[in-house]
């Protein structure tokens, strides 16, 4: 195998070129469309896939680990809690180690510090699996579920709803400027994106008012409101936020056809309400099906080198 193609990491959007996310997104339908009609596949035969979690997980865990064994390979998780690195082993050695025996990693952790060290030390391709930073996989099957739904993602407008600094904010801005929509993130002021990450080619606007966000949107998505590591803050973040909860009233000023996106776990009653993430605009559980037929697609590409163009 091309030795180049090992060391290709995926820890931000940016890490492929638009035509990449193009033939993915194009293989994923693909994939999905197979796994519906029970066909099976085993392009990763006889390939491992390490997942290594410094932070608790459902749909991560679940969704590459069935990935794999979907594909015909093989997947082993490992709990940091349960690891060395809890007795002093560096981040760099686990990598090296981990290379050793998988063809992939997948780190779920929390400062981009440790993913960076991670990634440097690898020698097999790196996935971010969530950081405090960037949450690419799962905006990969954000935006791939708003072409499922809405035929293309260019030219949409996509309210962010909540703090509007989060990972996920953080990933919805980068994937504007290759996916081409234009982005409002509705939040309090101390919630905002810094301007270092705000895409000099993406389309991103700020706001303290949630119907303005929200207003004529094509897609509505929103996150937890206190995300792992901050629970001391979650008073101050609920109280901070309550104005930007996602319900029927806010979404009355969106496109009548909008989508609205939640990529779990989700506090209802906090950031979104029941008749909402219940309701007959929700593609919440359809989103977080997509993790698997992204990731799919994505682990041939960064394994095999399948979709290098």
């Amino acid at each position: 195998m091309n030795a180049k193609l090992e060391r290709r990491h995926f820890l931000r959007l940016s890490d492929l070129e638009q035509a990449e996310h193009r033939a993915l997104f194009d293989r994923a339908r693909e994939l999905k469309s197979r796994r519906q009609r029970h066909l099976v596949d085993r392009t990763l035969e006889g390939r491992t896939l390490v997942l290594i979690f410094e932070k608790p997980s459902t749909r991560t865990r679940l969704s590459f680990e069935a990935a794999m064994y979907q594909l015909g390979g093989s997947a082993i998780s490992l709990n940091a809690s349960e690891s060395q690195l809890t007795r002093g082993e560096s981040a760099g050695d686990t990598a090296r180690v981990a290379s050793r025996y998988g063809d992939a990693i997948m780190l779920r952790t929390f400062g981009d510090d440790r993913l960076r060290e991670f990634a440097d030390a690898a020698t097999v391709p790196l996935i971010n699996g969530l950081s405090d930073g960037a949450h690419p996989v799962q905006v990969l099957a954000d935006v791939f579920t708003v072409e499922e739904r809405l035929k293309t993602a260019k030219g949409k407008i996509v309210a962010f709803v909540g703090d509007g600094a989060s990972n996920m904010a953080r990933s919805w801005a980068e994937a504007t400027a290759l996916f081409g929509f234009h982005l409002r993130i509705g939040a309090p002021k101390g919630y905002w994106l810094p301007n270092k990450d705000i895409p000099a080619k993406g389309s991103v606007q700020l706001t303290e008012d949630p119907v303005e966000a929200v207003v004529g949107a094509d897609v509505v998505s929103t996150d937890a409101w206190t995300s792992m590591g901050q629970e001391k803050e979650a008073p101050e973040r609920i109280r901070a936020l309550q104005r930007f909860q996602v319900d029927d009233d806010l979404l009355q000023h969106a496109n009548q056809n909008c989508i609205v996106l939640h990529c779990l776990p989700a506090h209802r009653g906090e950031e979104i309400t029941d008749s909402v993430m219940d309701g007959p605009r929700s593609a919440v559980f359809d989103e977080a099906e997509n993790r698997l037929h992204v990731q799919k697609a994505l682990l041939e590409q960064l394994i095999l080198g399948r979709l290098q163009l």
